[in-house]
This record gives C-alpha cells, sequence and structure tokens, in this order.
C-alpha cells in the first residue's frame, strides 16, 4: 500500500463496459522527505486509481496497487492496475502528527 494525494480527476465516456460508472482519480504518491523523515513530498509520478470510497481532490488516500488492487470489494474481474482502498484520517511518524484530514 502506498499514501497518496487525489490531485484531480478522470473522466472517459468510452471505455471498458466493465468500467462504466465507476470514478477515476488522478493520484500522486507521497514520499518521505530523507531531509526530515518526520514529514512528506509529493513523488514524481501520477497515477489513475478506481475510486472505491468517494475520495475527493486534496485528500490523502491509501492506494492499493497490481493484483492487490482488484482485491477490493467489487474489482475482481475489472481490468484496473490502482485503487483507492482507504481515507486517511491521521498520520503520525517518529512520533509527530504529520498529517491530519480536515475533517477529522
Amino acid at each position: 500500500m502506498y499514501l497518496a494525494t487525489v490531485i484531480g480527476s478522470v473522466v472517459s465516456t468510452k471505455k471498458d463496459e466493465t468500467m462504466k460508472g465507476r470514478k477515476l482519480l488522478m493520484v500522486r504518491p507521497m514520499l518521505v522527505d530523507p531531509a526530515d523523515p518526520s514529514k512528506f513530498k509529493p513523488g514524481n509520478n501520477t497515477i489513475v486509481a478506481i475510486d472505491t470510497l468517494g475520495a475527493g481532490e486534496g485528500e490523502l488516500v491509501m492506494l492499493a496497487q497490481g493484483s492487490s488492487a482488484r482485491q477490493a470489494e467489487g474489482l475482481k474481474a475489472l481490468p484496473v492496475d490502482a485503487a483507492i482502498i482507504g481515507l486517511v484520517d491521521t498520520v503520525s511518524i517518529l512520533g509527530k502528527k504529520t498529517y491530519e484530514a480536515k475533517n477529522s
């Protein structure tokens, strides 16, 4: 699993039949900052992930990739490589709270 920030959405009117009605989001994985391990910084890559929970832009989410992404409820038969499987409330690194969701 990875932590990632939702940075946008993807709309595709023509897609595989099994993907119809599915929400797709652009996410950017977060990395621990080597200069200060109690913080994260955004990674360089972006990933399109299927949203199983109703995540929104700016939220920190848990992301599963590869065959693990298809283990989420209702995704076994879908052609997905990344799935949002959790909405993050808080993160603490080295005893320091580094993230707290706005609605926590």
